[in-house]
Formats: structure tokens, C-alpha cells, sequence
């Protein structure tokens, strides 16, 4: 386990590619987790049908490999990252990626939209009615 001053996080929204299959999100939740258990990186992947929603969480270069490596990713376009900085302890301490649908549409298009403090206050509050087994 890493050391806790070395923890970051980012959070952003971003919108599946028009004419990718959404089979695409299958394929990137499978690979990411390969990935991130090797990286020491945690986090929540959710997707709406459209947009989606992932927060990561690790060591801080890690990290920022992977978001740099998210922002090339042509399977999803208008990356906004919300939250960007270092983070106290883990938010999900088990898991390399979960992975939770929502079905209001509204509620990434909000986050979307919101300035870092409330999308991530939002993140926050949807995670106690998410169901993660999907």
C-alpha cells in the first residue's frame, strides 16, 4: 500500500464517441481493472447510456499516467475534469474499478456542468443509491 501523502484523485465526465457500440463499455471496465490492480489504482466507473462518470484513485503518478492516457482515448469525447488533487485515504479501498449504470440521464449532465466542488459533492452523494453489482 501506498503512502497516504502520495494519494490523488481525479474525477471527470465525459461523453461516449457518437457510433460507439456500447459493448465499447464492457471492454474498457474489463482492461481497466486489469490495468489498475497493477497500478495500485482504485475508483468508480458509472455510465448513464451516454456519459460517463469515473473517479480514480492512487498513487499520484500513476494517476496522472492514466488520465493522460483517458484524455487520448477516442472511445469517449469532452473529457471536463471536476476534481484534481490530492485525496486523504481511499474512497473505495477494494475495488480496481467498480462499475454502477444510473438511469437519469440528468444526473452526469449536471456534474457535467457543476464547478469541481459540487461534482464532487455530487460524486459523493450518489454513491449510497448506486447498485455496484452491474
Amino acid at each position: 500500500m501506498k503512502n497516504v501523502s502520495e494519494l490523488h484523485e481525479v474525477l471527470y465526465v465525459s461523453t461516449l464517441a457518437p457510433g460507439a457500440p456500447l459493448q465499447v463499455v464492457a471492454q474498457i471496465t474489463a482492461k481497466a481493472r486489469q490495468a489498475n490492480e497493477a497500478a495500485d489504482i482504485t475508483g468508480l466507473l458509472i455510465f448513464d447510456g451516454m456519459r460517463f462518470c469515473q473517479q480514480i484513485e492512487g498513487p499520484r503518478r500513476e494517476v496522472l499516467a492514466l488520465i493522460q492516457r483517458i484524455l487520448q482515448d477516442k472511445r469517449h469525447i469532452h473529457v471536463e475534469i471536476r476534481r484534481h488533487g490530492p485525496l486523504e485515504a481511499r474512497r473505495f479501498k477494494r475495488s480496481a474499478l467498480g462499475y454502477a449504470e444510473v438511469e437519469d440521464a440528468d444526473v452526469l449532465a449536471h456534474m457535467e456542468h457543476s464547478d469541481p466542488t459540487q461534482a464532487l459533492d455530487q460524486f459523493i452523494a450518489l454513491l449510497p443509491n448506486l447498485d455496484m453489482s452491474a
